[in-house]
C-alpha cells in the first residue's frame, strides 16, 4: 500500500521607579505619538497653554508591548521573525497540500503551536507586570499648582511647566527645576539609589532668586520661563538658563529633582517640571541595551544551515530516485495504481516527492531545539541566583544572573578586564599617611630611628583631647599631632584645606554626633581625617561652610566650588575667611596639580615627589593639595566673567574650563594625602586559581602606575619568579612602538618578524586575510605595565597590532592612568584581534562602557553604587566569587550545552535517517516507517525530558574539584566539547545508528512470514530506538540524579503506555478512522523475535560507543576523567581507613606502624592503582605521554597560520606539562 504515491493515501517587568536595568527598548514610549527631536526646551512656569503648543511629553509613560487586541497579531509577529518559527510554518503549508504530503497535519501543527504557545504565555505574563507597574507608576498621586490652589493629581496628567509639591519620603514625579524647600536656603535632600545606586544622600539647592517662594500665593505668580538643552541621558548633567524680573540665572544639575530620586529629611518642596514622562534623564536612560549572543549561538546557527543544506541534498536524492523509479518501474503498476490527476510524468512525480521528502525529514532540525535551550539555560541562571556559596552575608547581596543567554560563555573566558577600585579592593578608603611641606608622616619608628611595621598591638594616636573626634578613626604617627598642637602653619593649612576642599555634606543627628554623607569614600577618609587633627567639619550652607578649627568655630564665606570631573581630575574652592582674606584651596591628581604650581615650588616638589613615590609603592592611593591666596579686585571680576559663563547657552562648559584653568594657576604646594585601600578578601588566592585556568588578567585602573604595580604584587598578579616585566612609558608613537617590540623580542624573538618598510609584522596585514591573530606562546612568564599617555599612542591605528601581539603574550597586563573610554577601547581591541571570549567586571560608573564592551560583563555592588550593576550581565558582592562563577557554574553551563547539543543532534538524526533507508524500499513515494503520532510525540514526549535533565543537571566532578583542578577549565576555552569536528562525530553515530535501526528489523522481517506486516515493522523500530536513544543518554549522563531516573524510565514507560494505548480497543471504538490496528503492538511486542532484534539493535548500536569511551578513557584519559579515578580511589582509600580503625580498637597493643600505614596498600601497590594516582592527583601526571592532549591542542592553534613556528627548531625548550 506504501510503495509509491498513487491517488490514494499511503495509510520583571521592571516598575520605572526600581532602576534601569531591565527596561524593554520601547520604554520611551509615549502614551501619545513620538514628536521630532528638539533642538532646545523653552518652559514657562504656571503656563500650560504656552507650553502646550510644543507638544512636550505627557508624564504618562508606557513600558508594555501588547494590549488584548494587538496581543496575538504582533505576538505571532514577533515569533515568526525567528527563522526556525518561519521554517516549520512552511512545512506545515506543505504538509496542507494533499498531493505531497504523506504525514497528517498534526505532526508539525502540535510541536509548532506548543513552541509558540509557551513562547507567547512567557511574554503575555511579563508584560501583564509591565502593565501593572505602569498603571501603579502612573496612578501616584502628587500635589500640582492650578490657579493657584495646590491639587491632588495623578502622575500620567503631570504636565510640562505644572508646579509640584513634593513632601519628605516621596518619589519625584517628573525632571524638576528646585524652586524652594523647607530647608534654609533653599537646601534639600536627595537619595538617587533609583538611578544610579548610591544610597549615600546629596544635597540639591534652589538658586537664591526662587528659594523665597515658599507659599503658594507666591508660586501662583511666578511666570519664569527656563532655557534648556534638549531631553537626553546624561544623569549627572543639566545646562539651562531661568529668565525672570528681566534678569537670567545659570541653572545646572545641582538645582534639578530628577525623576526616580526620593525626598528625604526635607519636609517639603516645590519644583517645576522640566521634563515628563519618556523625555525624563531616567526613561532616557532606559534604551535598547546590546543583544549578546555566544559562540555556541553563532555555531549552532552554522549548523543549522548545514544540517537545511543536508535535508535538501537527501530530498533532491530522493526526487531523483523517484523519477527514476517511476520511469522504470512504476509503468507496471499504472492499471491499478494510477498517478494523480496532477502529476504527468515521472520528472513531475520526483519534484512532488522532493517536497513530501523535505517535510518527513524535516526532524533533523526539531522545532525543540530552541526552546530546550532557553529551559536550560533558564536552569542555569537559577543555580547561580541559588548559590549559597556566593551570596554575601554583610551586605545580604546574593549572586545575580541578570541574563539567561551567556552562561556556557563562562565556561569559556580566556581574557579577564578588571577595575582595580572598589573591584580588587575594599573602596574603604583609610587616611594612612600624608606629606605637608617636605615631611612625610605616617610611619611609625623605634627608639634606634628604625622603622617598623604597624600591627594592632601598635600604640595608637590619643585623640581624645579633641571631644569632636571619630572614634573608628586610627593614627599611629604622634609627630603630626604634636605638629598639629605646636600650630605648624603649614600644618593647618593642610588640614584647613581638607575641612574645606570638598563636596561633603554633614549630618549632626545630636550634639557633638557628627556623621558624614561623602559622594566618594576618598572624600570622607579625608575630612575624617582633618576632624580628628582638630579641623571639624561642622556645617555646610549654599553659601558658608563652618569649621571647628581646634576648639574655635569659624565661618568661611563659600564664594565658589570648581568641581572635579574625570577631565580636569581636581576639585577647588574659593573661600572667605572671617578675615576677609580669600584663598583658593585645590585638591587633585599629581600628573594635574604640578602642572599648576608656581615655579618657586620646585624644592618642595621635589621632595613631595619622593614621597608619593613612596606612598604609591605601599599601594597606596595619593593626591596632592595646593592653595592661592587671591586678591580682591582680580575675584571679583573672574567672578562676573564667571556668571557670563554660567548663563552662556552656547559652550557653556568650554567657557568655564577656561576660567578654571586661569584662575587655578600658580598655586602653592601644600603637601599630598595617601589613603589606604585594602584588597578584598579571597583576591591573591582568586587570581592565582584564575591564572592556573589559563585564564590572562588585565587591570585598568586610573590609579598611579605605582599604586597599581604595589597592588599587582599584593593580587599575585606580579611576582618575582616572573622572567621580566615590561614598563611602557613612551611619549610618542615612535617611544611606544620601539618599547612594545622590544619587549616582544624578548618573550618570542622566533618568531618575530619585521617590516621596515611599513613598521608592521607582515604575517599578520596581509589582504583578504582575518584580522584574528593567531595564538603565541611565549618563552616564558611575563608581565606588562603600560602608562595612560602610552596606551593613547597604543591605541591609534598604526599601534593597535603592536599592542596585541605585545600584551596577549603576557600572564598580566596593567593599564594605568586610563580613562573609561580607555578601558572600552582595549576591550574592543582584545575583542577585534583575538578569538577569545572577554569579561570585563567593574564596579563603578567609570566601568560601565568596558561592562558593555566586554562578552560578558560583570558588575559588583560595592562602594560606588549600582551603575555597574545596572549595566552588567552578572551582579555579585565579591571579586572572591568570580572564581566559582567560572570554574564551577560556567564550566558546567558549558559542559551541560555541549553534551545536551551533541544528543539532540545524534538523536534526531538516528530517528529522521531511517526514512532515508526506507524510502530505497518503498518506491521513493515517501512513506513513513513510523507511525505518525510517534513522529508527533518523539521529541516533545519520548526524548525531551531525560535530555533536559542531563542539560540542567549533569556534571563531570564535583564543584570542589572543579576548584581544586583549574586546569579542568581549559577545554571550555579551547572549545573542545562541542565544534564541527564533534558535530560531525554526533552526526556520523546518529547515522550508524539509524542504519542498524532499519537494516536489523527489516531482515528479521524479511525471513520471518509471521512478522511480515508494515505495522508491526514499525512498531519494532521505533520501540527500538526509544531504546537505543534512552541507553545511550544513560551513558551521557556523568551526574545521576532522581530527576534523572524518573525522565528515563518515565519516559520509556510513557512510551510503552501510549503505545498499547494507541492500539486498544478503546481508542479504534472512539476513532475508528485513526487509530486502525487493534492489538497489532501486544501482538507484536509478544513475539520473542522481536525483542531480541530490539536486543541485538540495542547492543549493535551501543556497544561501538562503549568500547570507544572504553579504550580512551583507558589508552587517552582527559583530565576530568583523571580526577574522577582520584576520587574514586580516595573514596576506597577512606573505607579501608575507617575498617582499619575499627579492627585496630580490638586488640590491647597499640603499633607504631598501624599509626603511619593503611590496611589494603599491598594490592593497592600490586595493582599498579597507587602509581596511576600519584600521577593523577599530583602535577606530575603529566608524566604519562598520553595526558598531554590538551597542550598539543594549544600548540597546535598557536602555530597554526604561523609559518614561521612551524619551521623552527624544536630545540626551543620542552613540552610544558599539563599540571594540576
Amino acid at each position: 500500500d506504501g510503495a509509491r504515491r498513487r491517488g490514494a493515501p499511503a495509510g520583571g517587568s521592571l516598575s520605572i521607579s526600581h532602576g534601569l536595568d531591565q527596561l524593554p527598548a520601547h520604554a520611551m514610549e509615549l502614551c501619545a505619538k513620538k514628536h521630532p527631536p528638539e533642538e532646545e526646551r523653552r518652559v514657562k512656569a504656571n503656563a500650560r497653554e504656552y507650553n502646550e503648543k510644543f507638544q512636550y511629553a505627557s508624564n504618562c509613560i508606557k513600558t508594555s508591548k501588547y494590549n488584548i487586541i494587538t496581543f496575538l497579531p504582533i505576538n505571532l509577529f514577533e515569533q515568526f521573525q525567528e527563522v526556525a518559527n518561519t521554517y516549520f510554518l512552511f512545512l506545515l503549508i506543505l504538509q496542507l497540500i494533499p498531493q505531497i504530503s504523506s504525514l497528517s497535519w498534526f505532526t508539525t501543527i502540535v510541536p509548532l503551536v506548543l513552541v509558540l504557545t509557551i513562547t507567547a504565555v512567557k511574554d503575555a505574563t511579563d508584560d501583564y507586570f509591565r502593565h501593572k507597574s505602569d498603571n501603579q507608576v502612573n496612578s501616584r498621586q502628587s500635589q500640582v499648582l492650578i490657579n493657584g490652589i495646590l491639587q491632588q493629581e495623578q502622575w500620567m496628567h503631570v504636565r510640562v511647566g505644572d508646579i509640584i509639591k513634593l513632601e519628605n519620603n516621596q518619589f519625584v514625579a517628573a525632571d524638576l527645576l528646585l524652586l524652594s524647600s523647607s530647608e534654609p536656603h533653599g537646601l534639600c535632600y536627595i537619595e538617587t539609589a533609583e538611578l544610579d545606586g548610591e544610597t549615600n544622600m546629596k544635597v540639591r539647592q534652589a538658586i537664591p532668586v526662587t528659594s523665597e517662594l515658599s507659599d503658594t500665593s507666591k508660586l501662583a505668580h511666578f511666570d519664569g520661563e527656563v532655557i534648556c538643552e534638549p531631553p537626553n541621558n546624561k544623569l549627572d548633567k543639566f545646562s539651562g538658563t531661568l529668565y525672570w524680573k528681566e534678569s537670567k540665572h545659570p541653572l545646572s544639575n545641582q538645582n534639578m529633582l530628577l525623576r526616580g530620586c526620593v525626598l528625604r529629611n526635607t519636609e517639603w518642596c516645590f519644583g517645576l517640571v522640566i521634563f515628563a514622562g519618556p523625555d525624563t534623564k531616567l526613561m532616557q536612560n532606559s534604551g535598547r541595551t546590546k543583544f549578546k549572543r555566544t559562540s555556541i549561538d553563532r555555531l549552532m546557527n552554522t549548523l543549522v544551515l548545514w544540517i537545511f543544506g543536508f535535508l535538501v541534498c537527501m530530498g533532491v536524492i530522493l526526487a531523483i530516485g523517484n523519477s527514476i523509479w517511476e520511469y522504470e518501474v512504476g509503468a507496471c503498476f499504472q492499471i491499478y495504481l494510477p498517478w494523480d490527476e496532477a502529476v504527468d510524468s515521472a520528472f513531475f512525480s520526483g519534484f512532488l516527492s522532493f517536497w513530501s521528502y523535505i517535510i518527513i525529514l524535516n526532524t533533523v532540525v526539531p522545532i525543540s531545539l530552541y526552546v530546550s535551550v532557553e529551559v536550560i539555560r533558564l536552569g542555569h541562571s537559577y543555580f547561580i541566583n541559588w548559590d549559597k556559596k556566593m551570596y554575601c552575608a554583610k551586605r545580604c547581596t546574593p549572586a545575580e544572573a541578570r541574563t539567561t543567554t551567556l552562561n556556557e560563555e563562562l565556561g569559556q573566558v580566556e581574557y579577564i578586564f578588571s577595575d582595580k577600585t572598589g573591584t580588587l579592593t575594599q573602596n574603604i578608603m583609610i587616611f594612612n599617611k600624608c606629606s605637608i611641606d617636605g615631611k612625610s608622616y605616617g610611619d611609625v619608628y623605634d627608639l634606634e630611628g628604625h622603622r617598623v611595621e604597624v600591627t594592632e598591638s601598635t600604640p595608637k594616636v590619643d585623640f581624645s583631647y579633641n571631644p569632636l573626634r571619630d572614634s573608628k578613626f586610627s593614627f599611629y604617627d604622634v609627630n603630626l599631632v604634636e605638629s598639629v598642637r605646636r600650630d605648624d602653619p603649614p600644618t593647618h593649612k593642610f588640614f584647613r584645606l581638607l575641612a574645606l576642599c570638598h563636596t561633603v555634606m554633614p549630618e549632626e543627628k545630636k550634639e557633638g554626633t557628627l556623621v558624614y554623607q561623602a559622594q566618594s569614600p576618598d572624600e570622607g577618609a579625608l575630612v575624617t581625617a582633618a576632624r580628628n587633627f582638630g579641623f571639624v567639619f561642622r556645617a555646610r550652607t549654599p553659601e558658608t561652610i563652618t569649621v571647628v578649627e581646634m576648639g574655635e568655630t569659624v565661618v568661611y564665606k563659600l564664594l565658589a566650588i570648581l568641581d572635579f570631573d574625570n577631565v580636569r581630575k581636581r576639585m577647588s574652592v574659593i573661600v572667605q575667611s572671617p578675615k576677609g582674606e580669600l584663598t583658593l584651596y585645590c585638591k587633585g591628581a599629581d600628573t594635574i596639580v604640578y602642572n599648576l604650581l608656581h615655579p618657586s615650588c620646585g624644592p618642595l616638589k621635589e621632595k613631595t615627589t619622593e614621597h608619593l613615590e613612596e606612598f604609591a609603592g605601599e599601594g597606596l592611593r595619593t593626591l596632592v593639595v595646593a592653595y592661592k591666596d587671591l586678591d580682591e579686585a582680580y575675584f571679583e571680576g573672574w567672578r562676573r566673567r564667571h556668571h557670563e559663563a554660567s548663563t552662556a547657552l552656547v559652550e557653556r562648559e568650554e567657557k568655564l574650563a577656561q576660567l578654571y584653568e586661569e584662575i587655578e594657576a600658580d598655586l602653592m604646594l601644600l603637601g599630598a594625602t595617601a589613603i589606604e585601600d585594602k584588597l578584598q578578601d579571597g583576591v591573591p588566592q582568586t587570581i592565582e586559581t584564575l591564572g592556573k585556568a589559563q585564564i590572562k588578567i588585565w587591570v585598568l585602573t586610573g590609579d598611579k602606575q605605582e599604586t597599581a604595580v604595589n597592588i599587582g604584587y599584593s593580587c599575585n598578579m606580579l611576582s618575582d619568579a616572573m622572567d621580566d616585566i615590561f614598563f611602557i612609558q613612551g611619549h610618542s608613537s615612535e617611544e611606544v612602538r620601539e618599547e612594545l617590540r622590544k619587549a616582544r623580542k624578548k618573550m618570542k624573538p622566533d618568531t618575530f618578524v619585521e617590516d621596515e618598510g611599513s613598521g608592521s609584522d607582515t604575517q599578520i596585514q596581509q589582504p583578504g586575510k582575518s584580522q584574528i591573530l593567531p595564538e603565541e606562546q611565549p618563552n616564558g612568564e611575563y608581565g606588562l605595565v603600560i602608562s595612560g599617555h602610552s596606551l593613547a599612542y597604543a591605541l591609534e591605528g598604526n599601534l593597535q597590532l603592536e599592542l596585541v601581539r605585545t600584551a596577549c603574550l603576557c600572564k598580566v597586563v596593567i593599564c594605568c592612568r586610563v580613562t573609561p573610554l580607555q578601558k572600552a577601547q582595549v576591550v574592543e581591541l582584545v575583542k577585534k584581534y583575538k578569538k577569545a571570549v572577554t569579561l570585563a567586571i567593574g564596579d563603578g560608573a567609570n566601568d560601565v562602557s568596558m561592562i558593555r564592551a566586554a562578552h560578558i560583563g560583570i558588575g559588583i555592588s560595592g562602594q560606588e553604587g549600582m551603575q555597574a550593576v545596572l549595566s552588567s550581565d552578572f551582579a555579585f558582592a565579591q571579586f572572591r566569587y568570580l572564581q566559582r562563577l567560572l570554574l564551577v557554574h560556567g564550566r558546567w553551563s558549558y559542559i551541560r550545552m555541549c553534551k545536551f547539543l551533541a544528543y539532540f543532534f545524534y538523536k534526531n538524526f538516528a530517528f529522521t535517517m531511517v526514512h532515508f533507508w526506507f524510502g530505497f524500499f518503498c518506491g521513493f513515494s515517501a512513506q513513513t516507517v513510523y507511525d505518525q503520532y510517534f513522529i508527533t510525540l518523539y521529541n516533545i514526549v519520548y526524548t525531551s525530558l531525560p535530555v533536559l535533565a542531563m542539560g540542567v543537571f549533569d556534571q563531570d566532578v564535583p564543584e570542589h574539584r572543579s576548584l581544586e583542578y583549574p586546569k579542568l577549565y581549559e577545554p571550555g576555552q579551547l572549545n573542545l566539547l562541542f565544534n564541527k569536528r564533534e558535530f560531525f562525530i554526533c552526526i556520523a553515530q546518529g547515522i550508524y545508528t539509524s542504519v542498524f535501526m532499519f537494516f536489523i528489523p527489516y531482515g528479521v522481517f524479511s525471513d520471518n512470514s509471521h512478522l511480515a506486516d508494515y505495522q508491526s515493522f514499525a512498531v519494532t523500530v521505533a520501540t527500538s530506538l526509544v531504546i537505543v536513544v534512552s541507553v545511550q543518554i544513560g551513558l551521557d549522563t556523568g551526574f545521576w540524579t532522581a530527576i534523572n531516573h524518573f525522565f528515563i524510565w518515565g519516559s520509556l514507560a510513557i512510551y510503552f503506555a501510549i503505545l498499547f494505548a494507541m492500539h486498544s480497543d478503546g481508542l479504534f471504538q472512539l476513532f475508528p478512522n485513526q487509530f486502525r490496528f487493534v492489538g497489532n503492538a501486544q501482538n507484536t511486542l509478544a513475539q520473542p523475535a522481536v525483542w531480541l532484534t530490539i536486543a541485538l539493535t540495542t547492543v549493535i548500536c551501543i556497544i561501538p560507543v562503549v568500547a570507544f569511551r572504553f579504550l580512551k578513557l583507558d589508552l587517552k584519559p582527559e583530565l576530568s576523567d583523571t580526577v574522577r579515578y582520584t576520587q574514586l580511589v580516595r573514596k576506597k582509600q577512606k573505607t579501608q581507613h575507617r575498617c582499619m580503625g575499627r579492627v585496630g580498637r580490638v586488640g590491647s597493643r597499640r603499633s607504631g606502624y598501624a599509626f603511619s600505614h593503611q590496611e589494603g596498600f599491598g594490592e593497592l601497590i600490586m595493582s599498579g592503582k597507587n602509581m596511576r594516582l600519584s600521577s593523577l592527583a599530583l602535577s606530575s601526571f603529566s608524566g604519562r605521554p598520553s595526558t598531554s592532549w590538551i597542550e598539543t591542542l594549544r600548540k597546535k592553534k598557536s602555530t597554526g597560520g604561523d609559518s614561521s613556528a612551524a619551521s623552527s627548531p624544536s630545540g626551543g625548550g620542552p613540552d610544558r606539562t599539563l599540571k594540576v
